[in-house]
Formats: structure tokens, C-alpha cells, sequence
């Protein structure tokens, strides 16, 4: 898949979250990239063989006070992972849906416990 066909994906999940809460997300940077750094996968605590298919890295909204003139959070999605999880085009569609969903529960202060508890 291309990076635009790819990014699109991910501009379609997000145009799937209701209104109220994308509003919320004024100051996210959404991007995407092909694999995580050796950083990204240091600071997320992430299992030796556990696949990174998206990260958050910001301070949630639960736990923000007097939070003006900062730099955006970033929700990043990684293209090449994605793809080798999935074995389908519409694996790749749903895969991309449900990261920038968990992604963005992390924004609001969900923690991976509960969002495993949802099914998300």
C-alpha cells in the first residue's frame, strides 16, 4: 500500500470519531511512519517481541492543568508493522481504525488495562 493510500486510511478512522470528542484533538499531531525508532520503542515499555502498530506520546488530558503554549501531543501509526500484521487490504482498514482509536483513548487518559477491558 502507498503512504498516501495509507494516510487516508488513517484520515477516514478519524473522520469516524463523533464530533465531540475530535474536537478535543486541536493540539495532535497525527502521523505516520514506517517503524518505530529505537527510542519510541524504549519509552513505550513494549515487550521484547511485541509489535509497536502505534504510539501516543503526550501528557493525557487527565492529567493536564494550566496546559497553554505547548509543543502537540503525537499519535504516531507505523505503516510497515501495520501491514505485516495483517493479511488483507481490509485487515490493513480495520487495523488502522482500531490503533487510531486506542491511540486517541490515550489522549483522553485511557490506560491499555481498561481499554484491553473494552475490546479496544
Amino acid at each position: 500500500m502507498t503512504r498516501s493510500e495509507f494516510e487516508r486510511l488513517v484520515r477516514q478512522a478519524i473522520g469516524e470519531i463523533p464530533e465531540d470528542l475530535r474536537r478535543h484533538l486541536d493540539n495532535v499531531d497525527l502521523v505516520v511512519e514506517d517503524r518505530p525508532s529505537k527510542g519510541q520503542l524504549v519509552g513505550s515499555g513494549i515487550e521484547k517481541d511485541d509489535l509497536l502498530l502505534g504510539l501516543y506520546e503526550g501528557l493525557p488530558l487527565t492529567e493536564r492543568s494550566d496546559y497553554g503554549m505547548v509543543l502537540p501531543d503525537r499519535i504516531t501509526l507505523f505503516q510497515e508493522v501495520i501491514e505485516e500484521v495483517c493479511e488483507s487490504r481490509d485487515e490493513v482498514v480495520q487495523e488502522v481504525r482500531d490503533t487510531v482509536i486506542h491511540e486517541i483513548a490515550h489522549h483522553f487518559g485511557i490506560d491499555d488495562d481498561r481499554l484491553h477491558e473494552l475490546g479496544i
